[in-house]
């Protein structure tokens, strides 16, 4: 394998978790005014920091979001997490084999610290991720597609841009890591494949994965 780090997005690639957030956004945004299908939260907010969510709505209305719409909202989505939150089929068996290989990992996601440890306790994860391979925008000044959290992961975790690959499901993600200089390999388990063309290989299941990155030795 050629490269030093691979780096993992949280939502839709180690947690099963963006059917759920994008159906409470999407409820919650109608509820308050701002008519939002399941589609359009996927289209418009999938991968992204709550910032962009907060840009879009006041863009479009003119309106800001109310002050405690974040705390609302992630109240929301961790109790739904506790009911029905599931590990990404086949990202265990992922993290043992680049345990087992010596080959660094970690998480870089626009959700939050909170949210991402949250879902990793929930499903098991917690036990693959330390406080040291736990990165979230709330950690650099832009989130997603900016360059800056994948940089910021990779410096922390003392590896070369060009050394990394990026796990990602969402076309922001895959432009941050472009604009990294990072290889990505995009995640269609739920994305349209025409989304994600900026990245060098796809793949629809996470057992896939280790035999893409052998295949890039």
């Amino acid at each position: 394998m050629r490269y030093d780090l691979v780096i993992f997005d949280n939502d839709g690639v180690l947690v099963d978790s963006e059917p759920i957030s994008n159906r409470l956004l999407a409820g919650y945004l109608t509820e308050l005014g701002h008519p939002t299908s399941y589609e359009d939260s996927l289209r418009d907010y999938m991968g992204a920091a709550m910032h962009r969510v907060h840009d879009v709505i006041r863009e479009r209305s003119g309106r800001g979001l109310p002050a405690d719409f974040d705390d609302v909202f992630h109240g929301r989505v961790f109790a739904a997490f506790e009911r029905e939150l599931e590990a990404v089929p086949g990202v265990e068996e992922v993290l043992e084999k680049l345990t087992a290989e010596g080959v660094a990992y970690c998480v870089a996601s626009s959700g939050s610290h909170q949210r991402i440890r949250v879902g990793h306790r929930k499903t098991g994860l917690d036990r693959w991720f330390d406080d040291g391979r736990i990165f979230s925008s709330e950690d650099v000044g832009r989130g997603k597609p900016a360059p800056d959290l994948f940089l910021h992961a990779a410096a922390r975790m003392g590896v070369e841009p060009g050394r990394c690959v990026v796990v990602e499901d969402s076309p922001l993600g895959v432009r941050a890591a472009v604009a990294a200089g990072m290889d990505v390999l995009g995640f269609t388990a739920m994305t349209p494949a025409a989304k994600l063309a900026g990245a060098g290989k796809l793949f629809a299941d996470m057992r896939e994965l280790p035999g893409l990155l052998a295949d890039t030795a």
